[in-house]
């Protein structure tokens, strides 16, 4: 048994969608054979609830999820799971369900929460959460634009709930893409996140942004995928960044992590800006990573891997994820 959860986020299960967030039927029929040879593929549901509470999981826990509800999830996805019975987690956007062509309709949904699938909030219509609306050439409020979005947020809570007749309050950020303000104040509402930067959970992660690790796209090649399968979340105590979003003015130069290094080998710690190997210095449990002079428009994270000590071939695993608007102040897709 131990702390540690995996969890991989699939979009497209199609060779006829974007490649960026797509996998072939036949690339991910080999993910879940493998899975099943060597993995425990658990409840998202339960494996959260056990780890908020101290217990421990199975030794490598894997969650499956999915994010927007398309209709191939169904057509290529789902038989291949059932043929495992590996329950898995869809995040939707419920004001699209029955309406856009691609997305499952709410008789399908229903059909599968009977068949090990459970469905969780994606936003009503998956819109940038950081983005600010102008009304009359005003910017809308902080207070404003917290009104706008938790209603968005509660309003596809509450549809779910009414057609399934459960609510999670599981949210999966669209894009990925929160600041610090709202993910604390969803979790004072009750809600747990999921976001899109890498690494795995335990008991101390930080359950208002739990990160997934993508599986599709360019992250489809099993290979690559063992090595992210096999990681375990990093016991990070404390960073300098405060929020994911990119600020102008004011943002700290070097990423700073402190981190409980007893299984850690932090000497042979390496971290990547978008791949490239940064610059650090290691100091007893704290690390000290370079930042890069300018970020890149849009959604990029920096990534610190650390062998274990006692678990030969696993790497604890830590990603932080930066946030940065264009000159419009508009987050891009």
């Amino acid at each position: 048994m131990l702390d540690n959860l995996v969890i991989l986020q699939y979009h497209h299960v199609s060779t006829k969608t974007p490649a960026s967030t797509s996998i072939a039927p036949e690339k991910f029929a080999e993910h879940l054979a493998y899975l099943y040879r060597h993995y425990t593929v658990v409840d998202l549901f339960d494996a959260i609830k056990a780890l908020r509470a101290g217990n421990s999981l199975p030794d490598k826990a894997v969650a499956i999820t999915f994010d927007d509800g398309f209709d191939n999830i169904l057509l290529n996805a789902h038989p291949l799971l059932q043929k495992y019975n590996f329950p898995y987690t869809i995040f939707i956007n419920p004001q699209r369900i029955d309406k856009d062509r691609n997305q499952l309709t709410w008789d399908e949904v229903k059909q599968m929460a009977q068949e090990n699938v459970r469905f969780a909030n994606h936003t009503l219509d998956h819109l940038h959460l950081l983005n600010r609306e102008y009304h009359n050439g005003e910017k809308e409020s902080d207070a404003q634009w917290l009104t706008r979005i938790m209603y968005n947020i509660d309003q596809a809570e509450t549809l779910i709930e009414t057609q399934l007749g459960y609510s999670l309050q599981f949210l999966a950020y669209p894009y990925g893409e929160f600041d610090t303000f709202l993910a604390q104040h969803l979790e004072q509402q009750g809600y747990i996140g999921f976001a899109q930067h890498s690494g795995a959970v335990f008991s101390g992660s930080n359950f208002s942004a739990l990160p997934r690790f993508p599986a599709a796209g360019r992250y489809a090649n099993i290979n690559t995928l063992k090595v992210k399968l096999n990681s375990l979340a990093m016991p990070v105590l404390d960073t300098n960044i405060h929020s994911p979003v990119v600020s102008e003015e004011g943002f700290p130069s070097t990423l700073k992590l402190t981190v409980a290094a007893a299984d850690l080998n932090m000497n042979a710690m390496n971290c990547f800006f978008q791949g490239h190997l940064q610059d650090k210095k290691t100091i007893e449990n704290l690390v000290e990573v370079s930042l890069p002079e300018s970020f890149p428009l849009g959604r990029s994270r920096m990534n610190c891997t650390a062998p274990s000590k006692t678990q030969k071939g696993r790497f604890y695993w830590f990603s932080q994820p930066f946030f940065k608007a264009n000159e419009n102040q508009v987050f891009p897709d």
